[in-house]
């Protein structure tokens, strides 16, 4: 099987490994590497990991196999899937839900991975000054504010548009080749310089040994937050992957991987992370400045400090690029199969939009900073609209969908391969779907707006 395997004139990913990287690498980004430490600081390390693992499982395979069955039976973009399912029901609307939350993450997603570019340059060059705490965080706030966050959100989309402009072989499939090794490559260094470092014993106690009692409604739905986020559900993403899957390709066994993978880099930060936190005496509860303040002042103490600092924020890069390069493709998707647009104009078409967004975002930090609707700059209203309330429903609707109104004969048909694999757990995948799913994302919903009071 090739490379340029068509079914119904759209490209398909040559191979297995190729369905797992591209969609390994939507699902991994700084929500892994980023947000994940810094949650699991907040809500007492272990506990909140192990409750972390079981959503992953419990909520989060189940979402992903019906995202994966949409869109390999449908061969569609995420709008398009709903309407060859159901086809003049309204079910369709909830597409645009994924549309639009891919537009206003990838805007302020775009200007956090700008600041990793610049971070990165800065530690090259030997720029950045975190001798204690006070003057990294002046430091940051430099590097966040003013119109130097415009130039490396541009930077950055631009390198996102040179891949998406090489289409799905070229650019997507062989971009995940190349990025996701050197990803985990770079894990594994980091987490073999956590064992030299004093505070290793430390760090991986607070990680891995739960205390059960610190277990609350807050840590649950914490943890529920961070598992539904970190796997991209609820934007159409890995439904548009899944419509590029081969016909070999098993669904289930690449949702279980897809989970695993992406659980794995968030535990190995996790491992990265907190031996440093401890060995220095700093607090694990640093909160979203873990990455940005606290990391950059331990790696100024370890020998080859500039080295460590460079490879870590080149680390986050290629994160960022693999999460947005997907997001990128729901909207050129959705401009090529329903507005009938080529692939060079839909990419720019996309890009352009990113674009517009993202400099409101990065001058959410200066120029507009005093600019808000309801008490939002540009960046945070984009990053609450997406996460707090598109996401959530997307991921809803998805599940209710597949579980409810989609044919069991077509979910049966695509995690069996057309019968010629087995496929044991589909009672308890259409279970979840319709009931345990739905009311969990419902809860994070609820609480992500502020009705369900902890």
């Amino acid at each position: 099987m090739t490379t340029h395997q068509k079914n119904n004139d759209r490209a398909v990913f040559a191979t297995k490994f190729a369905a797992i990287a591209t969609t390994v690498g939507s699902a991994i980004g700084l929500g892994n590497i980023w947000r994940f430490p810094y949650e699991a600081g907040i809500h007492g390390g272990g506990a909140f990991m192990i409750c972390y693992l079981a959503f992953v499982f419990i909520i989060g395979v189940p979402v992903l196999c019906a995202e994966f069955c949409m869109g390999r039976q449908t061969r569609s973009n995420i709008t398009g899937a709903y309407n060859k399912l159901a086809p003049g029901s309204k079910w369709h609307l909830a597409g645009y839900i994924g549309i639009l939350a891919s537009v206003l993450i990838l805007s302020f997603y775009s200007v956090v991975a700008g600041w990793t570019i610049e971070y990165c340059v800065s530690s090259m060059f030997g720029s950045l000054d975190f001798s204690d705490r006070e003057t990294g965080h002046e430091q940051f706030m430099q590097l966040t504010t003013g119109w130097r966050p415009v130039v490396w959100t541009v930077v950055f989309l631009l390198c996102n548009f040179y891949i998406l402009m090489r289409g799905v072989t070229k650019g997507i499939e062989r971009a995940s080749y190349i990025l996701m090794p050197l990803l985990f490559i770079l894990l594994v260094a980091f987490c073999i310089n956590s064992f030299t470092l004093p505070g290793f014993t430390e760090g991986i106690t607070f990680l891995f040994s739960p205390d059960f009692s610190k277990i609350d409604a807050s840590v649950l739905l914490g943890a529920l937050g961070q598992a539904f986020f970190s796997l991209s559900l609820g934007l159409g993403c890995m439904t548009t992957y899944a419509s590029y899957f081969n016909n070999n390709s098993r669904l289930g066994k690449t949702a279980v991987m897809t989970a695993t993978l992406d659980s794995l880099v968030a535990i190995l930060a996790g491992v990265i992370i907190f031996p440093a936190v401890f060995s220095f005496g700093l607090s694990p509860e640093a909160g979203p400045t873990l990455v940005f303040e606290v990391l950059p002042f331990i790696f100024n103490q370890l020998p080859g400090g500039v080295v460590w600092s460079t490879l870590f924020f080149l680390l986050l890069f290629l994160a960022s690029l693999t999460s947005t390069i997907s997001m990128s493709e729901i909207s050129i998707t959705f401009f090529c199969e329903e507005k009938r647009m080529s692939r060079k104009k839909a990419t720019i078409v996309s890009s352009l939009i990113a674009l517009f967004g993202g400099l409101l975002c990065a001058l959410s930090f200066g120029p507009l900073s005093n600019f808000t609707i309801f008490g939002h700059t540009f960046f945070s209203l984009f990053d609450y609209l997406s996460s707090n309330i598109c996401l959530p429903l997307g991921g809803m609707i998805c599940s209710l969908f597949v579980g409810w109104v989609v044919d069991k004969r077509v979910i049966r048909n695509q995690f069996t391969n057309g019968g010629k694999e087995k496929f044991p757990f589909l009672r308890m995948l259409v279970f979840c779907l319709r009931w345990v799913c739905p009311t969990a994302i419902f809860l994070i919903f609820l609480n992500s707006i502020g009705i369900l009071t902890l």
